[in-house]
């Protein structure tokens, strides 16, 4: 495993407070409250960003939106965002909102890193996947796995190289990244989602930002950390792991493993390009070292690279300095151009 340990003095504090839909079920489907009306559960559900918080595309000039990816939910569908320059195909550069597994969205600023890469010959396409508010895990792995293999069902359409796909998130995208990347040749995450079955969801790359990996160790890791975590215990009902889940952590074991990436991990998983901020109130550095070592363990030490950004939080200016973003897109071009 690589390690690259970078020192900056300028850092912002990145507010990502979670707040929002609460999951109680069991089933995949998240179940109406009693006396709640339709139109309410509606607006719970459906993905937002804030007024004013919207990533700005407007110096791309060839775009696809709200590209409609399955057939679940009004939820599945994704931008494609094209280089300016260049004849293609296109490597691509599959963008994975953050938000808790329960709010984001596909044209939230959290993706503007992400957004860079069509500055450098890649086409990004952003997606949109269930939250939790509407359905409970597996639905948001499932429906990122059904847009990789709509990408690649399309890939001659929208020139495209379907061999030269990364998967790049932040937080619960980052966990969403790391597992399709571990999960690739393994279909027990496809859920409903039955378009394109004769694509694979396999990826040539991953790039998680500060993902959450094993959700049962997040209040032990923060406690041995001496960061006091901004959004209380994980193992609580209301926490964001557990309203994904569809029931507290601790009390579904098995489903909790089954979103865990070190699960899936094998020898023939992608490269993976891992960062985190020893400062991280949301999600405890440990997790990421963690995950880099088991997948060193099987993959060896080439194909695995950690980088801990000191002082850096839950992202912010520390992950998108152009410093920062050159190691990212070095990795990208050494793996899929």
């Amino acid at each position: 495993m690589k390690k690259s340990i970078s020192t900056i003095l300028s850092m912002s504090l990145a507010s990502i407070l979670l707040a929002g839909c609460s999951t109680n079920g069991s089933k995949e489907t998240a179940p109406k409250n009693s006396g709640e009306t339709e139109t309410t559960q509606q607006e719970e559900t459906k993905q937002q960003v804030p007024e004013g918080e919207a990533i700005d595309t407007s110096f791309i000039e060839n775009k696809q939106l709200d590209v409609k990816y399955g057939s679940q939910s009004e939820s599945q569908k994704l931008d494609i965002y094209f280089p300016n320059e260049g004849e293609g195909p296109f490597p691509v550069i599959i963008a994975i909102h953050g938000g808790g597994f329960m709010q984001g969205d596909k044209t939230g600023t959290d993706l503007t890193a992400m957004l860079e890469g069509v500055n450098r010959g890649y086409a990004v396409v952003a997606v949109n996947y269930r939250l939790s508010g509407e359905a409970i895990f597996p639905a948001a792995i499932s429906d990122v796995k059904a847009a990789i293999r709509y990408v690649k069902a399309n890939a001659e359409e929208y020139n495209l190289d379907s061999e030269k796909v990364a998967a790049w998130g932040g937080s619960a995208g980052g966990n969403l990244a790391a597992l399709v990347g571990t999960s690739g040749d393994d279909d027990s995450l496809n859920g409903e989602n039955t378009e394109n079955m004769e694509y694979t969801s396999e990826v040539q790359a991953v790039v998680d930002w500060y993902g959450q990996i094993d959700f049962l160790k997040l209040d032990e890791q923060f406690t041995k950390s001496g960061i006091t975590p901004k959004m209380g215990e994980r193992s609580s009902d209301d926490s964001p792991e557990s309203k994904y889940i569809g029931e507290n952590i601790t009390e579904n074991i098995e489903q909790v493993e089954k979103a865990n990436p070190t699960t899936y991990i094998t020898k023939n998983d992608p490269a993976f390009f891992i960062q985190h901020g020893t400062a991280d109130p949301n999600v405890p550095t440990q997790q990421s070292i963690d995950f880099s070592e088991k997948l060193t363990d099987v993959l060896g030490d080439e194909k695995v690279e950690l980088t801990l950004l000191e002082g850096a939080v839950h992202g912010g200016e520390l992950f998108n300095s152009k410093e920062n973003l050159e190691e990212v897109f070095d990795f990208l071009d050494r793996v899929l151009k």
